[in-house]
């Protein structure tokens, strides 16, 4: 009787996504030797990237390196299976191309290989005219090939042949009645193993049924090519959930399974940790509860080993220079403006603060004129905060300050928080199911604490309250996250966890936002048909692809925990203002952002003012009534538009916000009634006046209104002031700020928000245009030049 042949399980990689370096697959295979996995395919990336490229053989260099990569599989008794994918460029009746590929898996063959794999998966059905004269179907083309290596290999013990029909959703008309499939299960020679990923290119789950039913057609037990874990096809999601919905029963209705793992190699510890926990247990003859596999149990297992990984320092044989190389060897893009041309005077321009720095911005000239408030600032003790604003200025930054220390410290809690947010394809975590579960219950009950609400019961108000409570320390949470996986130790798994947490935490940070807005801000309707608080979305336990009531691919709904959240929100169709590239320069500040209160407003104007002291000098500046600065730039909005102002705080206080007005005609008129006389009384023009032309400050600051044309209220009547941001080095948060505000202007009504700009302000310019603003007037909308852009909300 024949010996029945091993069960292949194990990892496949190389095919999508930024290779992993030699160090990284050595760290691979000592995981998979202790945890008993034995099967690892590696697919080499510009076989699949660069089609043509298969046809040439590895130069020396790169022969090298396969050939110790064979061995240290090998020496870890990991099957190594060499894989190449010729399907989309190979003409199957050329003697010339069968030559050819022979030559190349030849080569890997005299390097030690023994264990090869032709994959035929996502191309075009159609043959060539030669091709289709040759073969008499396009299965019956691969067949006839693959069968034709691997006689010239010599029949090696593992050959994988990976179907253009992989999975059951890809089958015309089915599994069981494709054409395809059953030219491979009769063509095929029987020792070859056919790849298949389930019912689906995603499988939920893997069920006998199914794999019964391939298993006729093929006439052999198939391999899983599991792609549960696999991230290529969404740049907003990890899956760090353990290995979940395949019973190891299954393994007596398979040859073997690999799992196609996140292309970020440090997010694989456990899936791969729980992958062996399931492999072993399938392996045990005892059937007591400790053998049985338990996802909950092996997610568990896998966290208590990786904890001991996540806060140790990077291992120096494991060391991977690619981040730290591409953070210190690419200049920064942008730099802030000169200003050095500014005349310094109040009467030219507003003050003008730099929004865009994709690097550290250089220090700023200290000064020496401090009101009492400024000298309260300042003064503040530092604590461990290197480069804090010294002489008043908030502006200057230590360089690579949150980057240099790796010192923090992993919780379990913090991780397990991270595992449930980034869970499985079809499935949160508890976390994230929580989050999801009570903004929408926030979001869909947000009348009940609304700014016009009639008798809402006290019991309503404190649940809102109660669930809003719980929401808002979940984003703290997040928050504190981000700080510590920057801050962490262990700087491999900050560059590949980071561009991940950094776009949670800035989603977090808008959600957060806006539930605090929410209370006693949002209007209500009359009804709420076609407003965004009644936009189609369902959430629970599974994501939004499966709104239908049908199993989707997970990439019919991309994005996540973090997608979902943004759909939430008023603007969330805008991705724009959601999905940028995270900062060259990983920063573990703590950032809040929540809506204006009237006690923040002497922060606000002192911050403004020193701004302003740094850009126009403090010989003109000192002259003036402390409050100019403030009054001119953030006055009219704090008084009469308080309810679309946004704060930005850091661990030091306040050093940020945005303004917005909703309605831009009501304003006008209030503000000539109200605030332009309170402004005449505050600055007269006889006797006691602390501006030296106070008439000129009264005609700038009813300039600063401005007289904007019917045609550009009419689409956009709303406008934001962006003139108090301070220096960021993590532009996101810039952007997140503004997106914050945005959401508050769409919640209550607004269809269009417009901003103008100083023509020569190319920072300011090239932010807005990044997101979704477009130039609507340019010097036409004042007296004075200036472009005014706008956006569709």
């Amino acid at each position: 009787m024949e010996e029945k042949k091993q069960f292949l399980c194990g990892v496949v990689e190389g095919f999508y996504g930024r290779p992993w370096t030699m160090d990284q697959r050595k760290v691979l295979f000592q995981w998979m030797q202790s945890w008993g996995l034995n099967t690892y395919l590696y697919g080499p990336k510009d076989d699949l990237k660069h089609r043509l490229l298969w046809r040439e053989v590895y130069s020396h260099e790169e022969e090298g390196q396969l050939r110790i990569l064979i061995k240290e599989a090998q020496s870890r008794g990991v099957t190594f299976v060499y894989a190449l994918s010729p399907g989309q460029d190979i003409v199957f009746s050329s003697s010339c191309d069968l030559t050819l590929l022979k030559r190349k898996l030849r080569q890997v063959s005299d390097l030690g290989c023994q264990a090869f794999a032709v994959l035929f998966d996502d191309i075009d059905h159609s043959l060539c005219q030669a091709d289709s004269e040759a073969f008499s179907s396009f299965a019956h083309a691969q067949v006839t090939i693959t069968n034709e290596i691997y006689r010239f290999l010599g029949e090696p013990p593992v050959f994988l042949f990976c179907p253009t029909e992989y999975c059951g959703s890809l089958c015309t008309p089915s599994v069981s009645k494709s054409p395809y499939l059953q030219t491979v299960g009769e063509d095929l020679l029987p020792d070859i193993t056919v790849i298949w990923t389930g019912t689906k290119v995603i499988s939920r789950k893997l069920s006998v049924d199914c794999l019964s039913e391939v298993e006729s057609v093929l006439q052999r037990p198939p391999l899983i090519w599991d792609n549960l874990h696999a991230n290529d096809y969404d740049s907003r999601r990890l899956f760090l959930g353990p290995f979940k919905g395949r019973e190891p029963q299954l393994r007596s209705n398979l040859r073997g399974l690999l799992l196609n793992p996140n292309c970020e190699f440090e997010a694989n510890y456990i899936p791969l940790h729980s992958l062996g926990s399931w492999y072993r247990s399938g392996k045990e003859e005892r059937k007591d509860e400790e053998c049985e596999y338990c996802p909950d149990r092996a997610l568990s297992a896998a966290l208590h080993d990786w904890m001991e990984e996540l806060n140790q320092p990077l291992q120096a044989g494991r060391q991977s220079s690619r981040a730290d190389q591409r953070s210190s060897a690419q200049t920064p893009r942008c730099k802030t403006p000169d200003r050095s041309d500014c005349p310094p005077t109040l009467v030219d321009r507003l003050p003008v603060f730099p929004l865009n720095s994709s690097s550290p911005p250089s220090s700023p000239t200290k000064v020496k004129v401090e009101t009492e408030g400024e000298k309260k600032r300042s003064n503040q003790p530092q604590g461990p905060r290197p480069g804090a604003p010294s002489g008043g200025g908030r502006g200057q930054k230590a360089q690579g300050w949150g980057l240099g220390g790796g010192k923090g410290l992993l919780s379990e809690s913090q991780v397990r928080l991270l595992v449930g947010l980034y869970y499985l394809p079809h499935e949160y975590g508890l976390s994230g199911q929580k989050l999801l579960q009570d903004l929408s219950w926030l979001k869909a009950n947000c009348h009940l604490v609304s700014a016009n609400s009639k008798k809402t019961a006290p019991q309503k108000i404190d649940e809102w309250r109660g669930r809003s409570s719980r929401v808002l320390s979940l984003c703290e949470d997040i928050a504190q996250l981000h700080c510590s996986v920057v801050g962490g130790a262990n700087r491999a798994v900050l560059y590949d966890l980071y561009p991940y947490v950094w776009d949670l935490r800035n989603t977090a940070l808008v959600a957060k936002a806006f539930i605090c807005w929410l209370d006693g801000r949002v209007l209500s309707d009359s009804s709420a048909l076609g407003t965004w608080k009644n936009c189609f979305h369902l959430c629970g336990k599974t994501p939004g692809a499966d709104l239908l009531g049908v199993e989707s691919e997970p990439w019919a709904f991309k994005g996540g925990v973090s997608g979902e959240v943004q759909m939430l929100l008023p603007i969330g169709s805008s991705n724009e203002l959601f999905t940028h590239p995270p900062p060259l320069f990983p920063t573990s500040r703590l950032y809040n952002i929540r809506p204006y209160h009237s006690k923040d407003k002497l922060e606000l104007y002192r911050m403004v003012r020193q701004l302003h002291l740094r850009t126009q000098g403090v010989q003109e500046s000192s002259a003036l009534h402390p409050d100019v600065i403030g009054d001119r730039c953030l006055g009219p909005c704090l008084v009469l538009s308080p309810e679309y102002c946004f704060i930005l705080e850091d661990e030091l206080g306040v050093c940020g916000c945005v303004l917005g007005i909703l309605d831009v005609r009501m304003f006008a008129k209030r503000c000539q009634a109200s605030w332009m006389p309170a402004m005449r009384d505050k600055y007269p023009t006889k006797g006691g006046n602390t501006h030296p032309n106070p008439q000129d400050l009264i005609q700038l600051m009813e300039e600063d209104q401005g007289e904007y044309p019917e045609s550009l209220l009419f689409h956009f009547p709303s406008q934001l002031r962006l003139d108090a941001l301070p220096e960021l080095v993590d532009v996101s948060v810039s952007r997140t700020l503004l997106t914050a505000m945005l959401t508050a202007l769409k919640a209550n009504g607004s269809q269009g928000v417009f901003c103008e700009v100083q023509p020569t302000d190319r920072q300011r310019l090239e932010f807005l245009t990044k997101l979704g603003f477009l130039e609507i007037l340019r010097g036409e909308a004042r007296s004075r030049e200036g472009v005014v852009l706008g956006r569709l909300l």
